[in-house]
């Protein structure tokens, strides 16, 4: 076993086709497929189902391979910490996001991050928590931002800020009436919300928890964009709950801030615990604490929501 044939096996659990994932790892398609076979025999075990189409894991090979993603990752750590990050730092590093922070959040920092560090690149892609979960123990993600506490103990969270959440009504809702919202008014039936999988759901139930889980409605509609929603709601369809950063000026009129203890989300940077790129995580954290709005501020009495 050596670690090309740990590149190899990650590769094609990543493209799951022998072709694509030869290409990847820069070598011919039966190069590839002989040291897959050769370490087969060395383990006395089936990685790949290749009968499958696309190419599966056997769930030996998952196993294998989470362990495999580990070790690749302590050896280019071990490189990093060789190579030393002094005041920069250099290369590609994979990014995940929740849904409902990248519309608002990314257009904030990035070009912040990017101008301040320009020998970095980073692979970002929007993915749900627990997807986020899964891919930063599969070694798929160096760091996350996301809603937290997330309680896996291998996980380090560096927190960010708290977001509130804020009551969003047609003009003309009664409780628009009011300067403060209590959750216990609220009735869950009428509440438009995302679909399942998004923990701002979760965290949306916690905080009404009043009523049926049954809708209203006359429609079931999957929704991942808490802009649709807003727009639903402008058209005096239900009314939702929206986090803080997606609000703006016009929003002003379909809106109001709970009570207090304002119900808040934590926001952190995420990573695995054997992830060693300190300094990325705080030139991160540095890009986005330092572009985001005046009003994102922790209220002085405020209750975190957990979405797990």
């Amino acid at each position: 076993m050596n670690i090309q044939q740990l590149e190899y096996i990650v590769a094609l659990d990543e493209h799951r086709h022998f072709v694509t994932a030869a290409e990847h790892c820069h070598v011919t398609q039966p190069t590839l497929t002989m040291q897959l076979k050769k370490l087969e025999e060395e383990l006395g075990i089936q990685l790949f189902d290749r009968t499958k189409k696309p190419l599966k894991p056997t769930p030996g090979g998952e196993v294998f391979i989470a362990k495999a993603r580990r070790i690749l990752m302590d050896i280019d750590d071990l490189h990093a910490s060789v190579a030393g990050e002094k005041s920069g730092i250099k290369g590609e590093f994979r990014l995940g996001i929740i849904p409902t922070l990248a519309p608002h959040l990314l257009p904030l920092f990035l070009g912040h991050f990017v101008e301040n560090n320009p020998e970095t690149i980073l692979r970002i892609e929007e993915m749900e928590s627990e997807y986020i979960i899964k891919a930063l123990h599969e070694n798929r993600l160096d760091v996350a931002i996301m809603a937290t506490p997330t309680d896996e103990r291998n996980f380090k969270e560096t927190v960010l800020f708290n977001e509130a959440f804020l009551f969003y009504a047609p003009i003309g809702h009664p409780l628009l009436n009011t300067e403060e919202i209590e959750a216990d008014k609220l009735d869950v039936s009428g509440m438009l919300l995302l679909s399942d999988g998004h923990c701002f759901r979760n965290q949306a139930l916690k905080i009404c928890n009043k009523g049926s889980n049954e809708s209203n409605f006359q429609f079931h509609y999957q929704s991942g964009s808490i802009e649709t929603l807003k727009g639903l709601v402008r058209k005096g369809i239900g009314y939702t709950l929206v986090p803080e950063l997606a609000v703006n000026g016009v929003d002003k009129e379909f809106m109001r801030r709970f009570k207090s203890p304002e119900p808040v989300r934590e926001v952190s940077l995420v990573t695995h615990t054997s992830f060693s790129r300190t300094l990325l995580i705080e030139k991160l954290k540095t890009s986005i604490r330092e572009t985001l709005p005046k009003h994102i501020e922790a209220p002085k009495e405020f209750v975190k929501i957990k979405w797990r």
